[in-house]
């Protein structure tokens, strides 16, 4: 045996090495430069020993690997744009040459003359799966819970390690591109139907059955280095490469709007790579992902959706010096969809959860959609019949306060009345110990206010879920002017126990999340107003790169709550705060015409019975005279509802709601889906400059209105060239301790 940090290496009797993976103090094994040091040690090793006939790799984690660490190339771009400001040029071949080690460690596996195998065993991502693609076969495991991807795209990147050329030589072009340019993970099943793996094995035969590949004569050699290779589903210029190419490029235009250029380069390093040789191929590869990794959209997207979220789901924002909180109960009041959704994901985390309601029947209605929750999972395969009587034995419906008795959280999610949350606040605290945490999941009603009825103000803060809680993965995590550090540090920890990404935020109403969304409708409503018609209003928004258009997130959300939140502003803050012409649009929807939303059908989109589609409500371009279509630019459309949402964040941070950036960028593309590919509402700031942020906010402000108007915050960093990364600096504490 043999052992290296990362790796282990076993020959038995038969000649085969079985190389096992496992990283000490990982979960994961991930691929990092000290990795692939010592796999390219063990591949020399492999090669220099007769008595080794072919090599087996695998894992000794109860998964395969993650694949590269990121934070590897957000440390490769750092130097690269250290060394930029000395020589340009050399500093793109620095990057170009240090691009391209994972590829050149992949293709002399390959071409290293015996044979490889790599046994498969649950979660293969990205780089890992393409140092599976580089072995001669490949045997997954039959086990739930096996996932092969190369989810690249999701991060502004691309499968630069040789992905973009094996795969599309190893199964049709087709479900080669769709697999890469959406990141969709397949199942052990689809990838051996694909012709991307060879085998399916049980899990407990999976090296065995690699170790059988190789002692039946596994040839050393990949399909594209043999004489003769043929593409599967035949070459570029062919009838199906004709019926291939156009389309794709038509349907990557319609589901991005050409705002991710990693989705793009795929199609070229495909459809370039698979005209010439092999090498020539990885080449192409090479020198379109080096180009890749400086633009903006990766470099945001992978520190927003890879470092940032990591760091926030690991505790980035929780007190260091409180001791972590294993929860044994947790209390949830008001059994309507929030508190049953919030019940489930709880039992889900395997906590028991009280579920309370007025009365046994309502509260055993709340466990009942937990049920129908699981039934869906178990339609699509994800849970068994098991796992049902496990979770729902962990909900008790009660209509008992005292059922609370023993909880270390409770969290209150009844009507958003002040009157009923008091009443739930006072009955709740009569029964909880004094250590208790109580949450308030409100999503208007600042959290300070509902606190003065607190007995211990300090143990009160808020949990904002977004909904449906079992889908969403953001919770904004809500700082009273009294909640403690204690209140804060447990809601962290049971933020991160339901496995959702908490952002913390400071008392303001409608705090971070809402406060932008509501710019993004009340623009929408602007727009309206203008006479833009309302089917470019929308696909402006998704050209943005919003998931959803305005009016229908609006409907969603329901255009009577939109009236009574206008209502509210109007007696909180007076006349000033709202515009008349958005208050006569919804009270004519809503008083006028009964269009409430999604929820009766009618809206700004009716809602016909299935399978007919929503449509717009053909009536709403009457309600205001309209311009000619081919008059409106698109592109300041889309502008203007990013710079809204973007100058609304920008606000949030003026005031210190949100103090760290990176809760404002992941919560952004969390909560509501912030145009991904800009890294969130600052990063999209940063990612342009505040100068020439400040400069197209200053031209939307004349031209469209004062919503526009860059806070004093924006203006300064304009002048003095500063980044909110800078100037809010996440990491001051660790770099002055380094």
């Amino acid at each position: 045996m043999t052992n290296y940090k990362n790796f282990k290496i076993e020959t038995g009797a038969d000649g085969i090495a079985v190389v096992t993976w496992n990283m000490p103090d990982k979960s994961m094994n991930v691929l990092t430069v000290e990795v692939m040091t010592e796999l390219d040690q063990i591949i020399d090793q492999v090669v220099a020993d007769a008595a080794i006939k072919g090599a087996v790799i695998t894992s000794g984690k109860d998964t395969f690997s993650g694949g590269a660490d990121l934070t590897m190339m957000q440390e490769m771009l750092a130097r690269f744009k250290k060394e930029q400001k000395q020589d340009a040029d050399k500093a793109v071949q620095n990057l170009f040459d240090n691009v391209g080690r994972m590829t050149g460690l992949y293709r002399k596996l390959e071409t290293c003359g015996k044979p490889w195998v790599s046994a498969i065993n649950g979660t293969c991502m990205g780089g890992a799966l393409e140092l599976s693609l580089a072995c001669h076969g490949r045997v997954v495991s039959d086990a739930e819970g096996v996932k092969l991807a190369l989810p690249e795209v999701k991060v502004g990147l691309f499968p630069g390690a040789g992905g973009t050329q094996r795969v599309p030589r190893l199964v049709n072009q087709q479900d080669a591109l769709q697999m890469m340019t959406t990141g969709s993970s397949l199942t052990a099943a689809r990838a051996k139907g694909m012709g991307l793996v060879h085998e399916v094995a049980p899990a407990k035969k999976l090296v065995e059955a690699a170790k059988k590949m190789i002692r039946n004569g596994l040839k050393p050699v990949q399909p594209w280095d043999e004489k003769g290779f043929k593409l599967p589903g035949g070459a570029i210029y062919s009838a199906a490469g004709a019926n291939l190419w156009p389309a794709a490029t038509a349907i990557l235009r319609r589901e991005t709007s050409g705002n991710y250029p990693a989705a793009l380069t795929i199609l070229k390093c495909v459809y370039e790579g698979l005209l010439v040789p092999f090498d020539t191929g990885l080449k192409i590869e090479q020198r379109y992902f080096t180009h890749i990794l400086q633009t903006t959209e990766a470099q945001s997207m992978i520190r927003s959706l890879f470092v940032s979220l990591q760091e926030l789901n690991k505790g980035a924002r929780r007190p260091a010096d409180i001791k972590p909180t294993k929860f044994k109960k947790i209390g949830v009041i008001g059994a309507g969809f929030m508190g049953a959704g919030i019940a489930y994901v709880t039992a889900k985390a395997g906590i028991p959860v009280v579920l309370i309601d007025r009365s046994l029947e309502a509260a055993e209605k709340g466990k009942a959609h937990s049920a129908d929750l699981i039934a869906k999972e178990m339609q699509k395969g994800r849970m068994t019949a098991e796992d049902k009587d496990k979770l729902l034995a962990l909900i008790t419906p009660s209509a008992d306060y005292a059922a609370l008795d023993g909880a270390d959280l409770v969290i209150e999610a009844v009507f958003e009345d002040r009157g009923v949350k008091q009443a739930a606040t006072e009955q709740a605290e009569a029964v909880l110990g004094q250590n208790a945490i109580f949450a308030s999941n409100t999503s208007t009603l600042p959290i300070t206010g509902l606190a003065k009825v607190s007995q211990r103000p300090k143990n009160f803060i808020g949990l904002h879920f977004f909904s449906p809680v079992d889908k969403m993965m953001l919770v904004e995590v809500i700082m009273g002017k009294k909640t403690g550090e204690k209140a804060l540090a447990t809601a962290l920890d049971y933020v991160r126990a339901i496995k959702k990404t908490p952002i913390v935020v400071n008392d303001t109403r409608g705090f971070y999340v809402n406060r932008c969304v509501l710019r993004y409708m009340s623009e929408a409503y602007n727009m309206l107003v203008e006479g833009v018609p309302p089917a470019m209003i929308e696909n402006a928004a998704k050209m943005a790169g919003m998931p959803v258009g305005p009016l229908a997130l609006n409907d969603e959300t329901a255009i009577d709550l939109s009236q009574k939140i206008l209502k509210a502003t109007l007696a909180d803050l007076g006349d000033k705060a709202v515009d008349p012409r958005h208050v006569e649009l919804v009270n004519t929807l809503v008083d006028k015409y009964d269009r409430l939303g999604r929820k009766n059908g009618k809206g700004f989109y009716d809602y016909p019975a299935r399978p007919a589609k929503k449509h717009l409500w053909p009536e709403l371009s009457t309600l205001y005279p309209q311009q000619d279509a081919d008059k409106v630019d698109v592109e300041v459309l889309k502008e203007r509802f990013l710079v809204t949402i973007a100058l609304e964040a920008a606000r949030v941070m003026e005031e210190g709601i949100v103090t760290d950036p990176r809760e404002a960028d992941v919560g952004s593309i969390l909560a509501f889906g912030f145009a991904p590919y800009t890294g969130g509402t600052l990063s999209y700031i940063d990612g342009m400059g505040a100068k020439a942020f400040v400069k197209l906010a200053k031209k939307l402000q004349k031209d469209y209105g004062a919503q526009f108007k860059a806070p004093k915050l924006l203006t300064d960093m304009a002048e003095s060239g500063e980044t909110f990364y800078q100037r809010f600096n996440p990491y001051k504490a660790a770099d002055k301790a380094a």
